[in-house]
């Protein structure tokens, strides 16, 4: 069956560490997109992850190729660490990458991405949501899918997926068989069900993440390794008993 036409409903979960990655693969997810730094939206992974991912856990794995946070237009220089890190995950073993390249006028840089996705083959490439940045997204559907990306992960250029339901409904008409729209961004077991109903959508991306606290017995109190309101004895990650009840429920939908 056709990548475009299957009914089967994945679940593809976002793991920001080795940690989250083994848990998603242990509560059935079709698939990870592996990354670091999630409170910055997501950064390319180190090789080691990739490696471990890829040799140690029997689920397909997917790298985010994100040099910085902030927007998705590139200067020569990160351009060269992007391709750096497209031809690593490939050398991992990598099934795919996860990347998004803009112009300053919200078009989509289709001279970067057509140099990717040749570079990428035979990975799959997915256009992340430096698309719900686009400036136009009907365009910016029909320029992907004449890059040859596999899918587009977006939230319907909203904060959120269910917020953006109308517009990932109108992308899933309009692309039709010829590429995945995968909506991504707060979906959990409460709203999993009404955005495929809504959408028509057979993808969803998630983080089923769960506050999980330090194992360390000594807290040093006052100081904070990063900028954030959080701490180092309190973080997120995927939770396997998450993944495990969203899978089971995709199972239930056609």
């Amino acid at each position: 069956m056709s990548l475009y036409m299957s009914s089967k409903v994945i679940i593809e979960v976002c793991a920001g560490s080795v940690e989250s990655a083994i848990a998603a693969s242990k509560g059935g997810a079709s698939r990870i997109e592996l990354c670091s730094a999630l409170s910055e939206g997501g950064l390319t992974p180190s090789q080691a992850m990739i490696e471990y991912a890829t040799t140690n856990l029997k689920i397909k794995t997917f790298v985010l190729i994100r040099p910085r946070s902030g927007d998705f237009s590139y200067s020569r220089a990160e351009f060269e660490v992007i391709k750096s890190d497209i031809f690593s995950a490939k050398a991992k073993g990598a099934h795919g990458i996860v990347t998004g390249m803009l112009n300053t006028d919200g078009s989509i840089d289709t001279c970067r991405m057509k140099e990717v996705v040749e570079m990428a083959h035979p990975m799959q490439v997915t256009f992340h949501r430096a698309f719900d940045l686009a400036k136009d997204p009907y365009d910016a559907l029909e320029v992907i899918i004449s890059l040859g990306c596999s899918r587009i992960l977006t939230s319907g250029m909203a904060p959120t997926a269910i917020e953006g339901v109308e517009l990932i409904s109108g992308l899933v008409k309009q692309a039709g068989s010829r590429i995945l729209i995968m909506p991504g961004s707060g979906i959990n077991a409460s709203n999993l069900e009404e955005l495929h109903s809504k959408t028509g959508a057979h993808e969803f991306h998630l983080s089923a993440s769960s506050a999980t606290q330090s194992r360390m017995v000594y807290r040093k109190q006052g100081i904070k390794m990063g900028s954030g309101a959080g701490d180092e004895y309190n973080f997120t990650q995927t939770d396997k008993n998450l993944v495990s009840e969203l899978c089971a429920l995709a199972a239930r939908l056609v």
